[in-house]
């Protein structure tokens, strides 16, 4: 079935990345460490922000947060952090840049604790997604009682910018939770 043909979620058709984005990885279970900490940078980035601005500067936080290691970030210096704030590939927020190498060390905390920050976050769903039956966007509710664990929880251990809504949005994106409609073309497939 040529592209234009399939039945989508609506929220992604303004622009081909959002489709393409949609179609190969959103909702798609997630169990690599270093895609969950790029999802928690870009979800944070994200707060208060729409996720097309994210996605369209998404190779620019790729370059500024070195492909999305941990362990680099975490190593970040007050120096390299200025340089951030000059980076228009990213938005130049200092919190949030500032957040990112926060919750670096706190996600290699999480990761020496339980063994990787997967084996962490997907306790939280019992170990395998909710899948969820909504018919349109208007039933999608913005956190949940799991995202109101988890966030929570990593509060609890210094995470910054992880409130119920930015973990449910992780959710999403990561596969903890199938969001898609119904009659969307990926709601089986994930």
């Amino acid at each position: 079935m040529p592209a234009k043909e399939k039945t989508r979620c609506p929220w992604c058709l303004k622009f081909e990345q959002y489709i393409e984005y949609h179609d190969t990885e959103w909702g798609v279970p997630v169990h690599d460490d270093r895609t969950h900490f790029e999802f928690l940078i870009l979800e944070g980035a994200q707060a208060g922000l729409s996720w097309e601005i994210i996605l369209k500067k998404r190779e620019g936080y790729r370059k500024a947060f070195a492909d999305f290691d941990p362990e680099k970030v975490a190593r970040f210096t007050e120096k390299r952090l200025e340089k951030l704030l000059l980076d228009p590939g990213i938005v130049r927020n200092r919190l949030k840049i500032y957040a990112a190498v926060n919750n670096a060390k706190r996600f290699l905390e999480v990761q020496k604790e339980f063994g990787s920050f997967s084996d962490y976050i997907w306790r939280f769903v019992n170990g395998k997604p909710i899948v969820n039956k909504w018919k349109t966007l208007k039933q999608i509710k913005p956190t949940s009682k799991e995202s109101d664990a988890l966030s929570k929880d990593l509060l609890k251990r210094g995470f910054k910018f992880v409130g119920s809504t930015v973990i449910y949005a992780h959710m999403q994106a990561c596969g903890l939770v199938n969001d898609h409609l119904v009659d969307c073309f990926r709601y089986k497939q994930v």
